[in-house]
């Protein structure tokens, strides 16, 4: 089934292989430990932090569908990157994009000043003179996010590819805002995949979990034994539940496509859109290398709201079918301002460097009646509207009492609690 269409692979994982009883669903395996056949002889399973079933069911279906050697299925997909860091020494360089997700720019930046357990270089792979930069770094490992996070640019994976190849670098894709159905990096060229896939290969926000994907079986083998020494490979329950949201993805994926083109559709008319982040749009830099590396353009977008910044509370209180959250890839539509949650990481210098301005918006689109979607941000814009010809829009009360009579202070709706800055 190793060639199989991705719709087939997904539908199929596991089913009618349980030897014990028949069952046509695989089995849940919450077990810690497994007894030996006999002393001194270990069967195929000891202990669930080195291997487990059910865990094992879902790293060969997502291997399956990004056509790699070796699937780590990990507890979240920070420690998918974390994972994959451990092929690199203190004197080794990693070249990271300078507008990846911020929980991945935490990270690289925390590793390389505090620890020095490598040395960082960033590039924005947006510049003509990105590959003259990567061979001045003389990297090992190379670091690319396609699409990147927020704001869905687009890097050439073999070209890249090609690059590290004369540098004898590996190259790492984060493939999660595409999952395996949109796009196979490894077939592009790259060495390993990373994904959270407590975005779309879940796709319900009730699991967290990560997978690192090796093309070869070597590297896969040497990061399966960082996993089991580190401790972070994924929980049996959380594989069952990513194994079952996987088995929708196809469809869900393909509704959550048609609903965010007409999104755009409706975005690109929008007065109080000044700027729209969208891979499928002709006019965007990256449409044609998007076209020629993935299979669709996916379900995220996002775009600068032409209006203060005192008027994100306003639109986003004005919402009741986009959910102001983390997150993306469920089911359910996310609405997220990048620059306070999701990127809130990165201090001011390196957003702005990233193009994260303070009035982005980002969306996770669902699979919702589109119309639904539309007339729900359509509410938002006019709230804005109607607090923009406000007189005295400045004032907090006047400005809550206006639009559709938002529920509280709008601010405190949209404020987030600063003693969780670390962690986002």
């Amino acid at each position: 089934m190793s060639h199989s269409a991705a719709a087939t692979i997904t539908a199929r994982a596991g089913i009618a292989q349980d030897t014990a009883f028949g069952a046509v669903t695989p089995p849940l395996y919450l077990t810690s430990t497994y007894e030996l056949p006999a002393f001194k002889q270990p069967g195929q399973y000891d202990y669930s932090r080195s291997n487990n079933p059910t865990r094992d069911t879902l790293a060969d279906a997502l291997c399956q569908l990004e056509q790699g050697a070796r699937a780590i299925v990990t507890g979240s997909g920070m420690s998918a990157c974390l994972l994959a860091l451990q092929l690199l020494g203190p004197d080794d360089t990693l070249v990271i994009p300078h507008d990846c997700y911020g929980g991945s720019y935490r990270l690289f930046t925390n590793l390389a000043q505090r620890k020095q357990a490598f040395k960082l270089v960033i590039i924005n792979f947006q510049d003509t003179g990105w590959a003259e930069k990567i061979r001045a770094a003389k990297p090992a490992m190379i670091w690319l996010e396609t699409p990147s996070n927020p704001l869905l640019q687009i890097t050439d994976v073999k070209a890249v590819c090609q690059l590290a190849a004369g540098l004898q670098a590996k190259v790492v894709v984060d493939n999660t805002f595409l999952s395996p159905v949109l796009q196979q990096p490894l077939l592009l060229g790259a060495d390993i995949v990373v994904h959270s896939t407590t975005k779309y290969i879940n796709g319900h926000s009730d699991i967290v979990g990560g997978v690192l994907v090796a093309k070869d079986p070597a590297i896969g083998d040497e990061l399966k034994w960082w996993a089991n020494c580190l401790g972070v490979t994924g929980p049996a329950f959380d594989s069952y539940m990513t194994l079952r949201g996987l088995r929708t993805l196809v469809p869900r994926l393909q509704l959550q496509q048609q609903n965010t083109a007409e999104l755009v559709s409706f975005l690109q008319r929008q007065p109080l859109v000044c700027k729209l982040y969208y891979p499928g749009l002709p006019d965007h830099p990256g449409h044609a290398i998007a076209k020629a590396q993935q299979k669709g353009f996916g379900a995220m977008c996002s775009f600068d709201l032409a209006a203060p910044a005192e008027a994100l509370p306003v639109f986003f209180a004005s919402l009741q079918l986009f959910t102001l959250a983390q997150s993306l890839g469920g089911i359910e539509s996310l609405i997220c301002h990048p620059g306070s949650m999701t990127h809130a990481s990165m201090d001011a210098p390196a957003q702005q460097t990233a193009g994260i301005g303070p009035t982005l918006i980002r969306l996770s689109v669902g699979i919702e009646a589109p119309a639904d979607l539309i007339a729900d941000l359509q509410a938002g814009f006019i709230a804005v509207a109607n607090w923009l010809n406000t007189p005295h829009r400045n004032n907090n009360a006047d400005r809550v009492a206006s639009g559709n009579a938002l529920k509280g202070s709008a601010d405190q709706q949209f404020r987030l609690n600063p003693a969780l800055t670390a962690f986002w």
